[in-house]
């Protein structure tokens, strides 16, 4: 089945693409059934029952995709369903997220893989805002990495987004990133940034660099980002200095949550913080259900 137009209409305004989404929510489902069908329904649930079922978070944060685990809800069959929050609120524990209405074998067809989605999705957006009021005084922005669940690169961008922080490329034909094995491979760092810019003049470009030296270099050869590799605090204070406003910094390697004001009060644009994807801890969420 298809998404309603609604739910569509609403996906595209928070920069989902809802063909994407469905795909996504009828292969979990897919996943859970194992091309067989939910025994323990079937066999304790009459067909015609029907309940009400709420999704409540048991401890307080940032919440994200409300409308991922709606798309679920639709692809299971259940199109009567009020969503009581934006994406991005903070939320305290205890507060009901979702309401359903439908079929009992349904919501609870549905059920573990829509909690999968909000755990995992409001995890990362929780941990993201922890990062974002942490340097909010400095006006560096918090950005993500390409380090995320395979197939769920979207849905976990976004969730980054809805916690305030910002996506670095979405993919690697969105953006050149010159890392240390294309420096080894072309030769040179200048080597390599010349052959982006001659064949990819249009193109946004991020060099990255693990030294000064490095540094210099891309600069005087016209670098507009720069990341800076597992520098120290004082590396990325004279980097800072070198830079003098001609480049963007971004400090990537070596961050946490504890040093991450240090980081920011060197004076660089960005923070690049894979375990925003790779280390968010699931938000506890969880369905309550009661008959109709």
């Amino acid at each position: 089945m298809s998404l309603s137009a609604e739910l569509s209409t609403k996906l595209i305004e928070l920069g989902l693409a809802p063909d994407y989404v469905e795909k996504i929510a009828i292969a979990t489902i897919e996943e859970d059934l194992a091309g067989g069908q939910d025994i323990t329904s079937v066999a304790t649930i009459p067909e015609n029952q029907r309940s009400i079922a709420e999704y409540r978070n048991r401890k307080p944060g940032v919440v994200s995709g409300l409308y991922v685990a709606a798309a679920v809800l639709e692809v299971g069959g259940i199109t009567s369903y009020e969503i009581f929050y934006d994406e991005g609120s903070y939320v305290q524990d205890n507060a009901t997220l979702i309401k359903a209405i439908g079929s009992t074998r349904k919501l609870l067809l549905t059920e573990r893989t829509a909690l999968n989605f909000l755990g995992r999705l409001s995890g990362i957006s929780t941990l993201t805002k922890r990062w974002v009021d942490e340097v909010s005084e400095f006006g560096v922005a918090i950005r993500d990495t390409r380090k995320t669940t395979p197939g769920l690169r979207e849905l976990e961008k976004f969730a980054v987004r809805a916690g305030g922080g910002i996506n670095h490329r979405m993919s690697l034909s969105d953006a050149a990133l010159i890392k240390d094995n294309h420096v080894v491979g072309a030769g040179g760092i200048k080597q390599a940034f010349d052959s982006v810019r001659a064949k990819f003049p249009n193109t946004p470009l991020e060099v990255e660099v693990d030294s000064l030296e490095q540094l210099r270099e891309v600069v005087e050869a016209g670098a507009e980002l720069v990341l800076l590799d597992n520098m120290s605090l004082e590396q990325c204070r004279a980097a800072v200095a070198i830079s003098n406003g001609r480049t963007k910094l971004e400090a990537s390697g070596g961050l946490t949550l504890e040093n991450s004001s240090a980081y920011a009060k060197t004076g660089v644009d960005y923070l690049a913080v894979g375990a925003l994807t790779h280390s968010a801890p699931v938000l506890d969420i969880g369905l309550d259900l009661r008959m109709e």
